[in-house]
């Protein structure tokens, strides 16, 4: 699929970025190689391929998933500039 001109200024407009009337060409060329690289992939066969995160296999570390109070309620309070009854105190934004 090849860009023109028009196009391309469609898509700098609907993307809102300001583009020279000088440098519309060049990227009608640069949208025109990415649609083809585009199609070029969808012509790989990729039936029975995995789909992968990573090339290397990893797992995540984990934690064991349980609730705790933190043990350290005074401690994270002392950074607050204001707190009240054990939570953090924030002024009220909404009227």
């Amino acid at each position: 699929m090849a860009f023109d001109v028009e196009t391309a200024r469609r898509v700098a407009r609907l993307a809102r970025i300001a583009v020279d009337e000088s440098d519309l060409p060049a990227l009608a060329e640069e949208l025109s190689g990415i649609v083809t690289f585009m199609e070029q992939l969808n012509e790989v066969d990729v039936a029975g391929v995995e789909p992968m995160t990573s090339v290397t296999p990893m797992r995540l570390a984990r934690r064991p998933d349980a609730v705790t109070d933190g043990g350290m309620p005074e401690r994270i309070l002392s950074n607050a500039p204001l707190s009240r009854e054990g939570f953090f105190a924030v002024p009220k934004v909404v009227e």
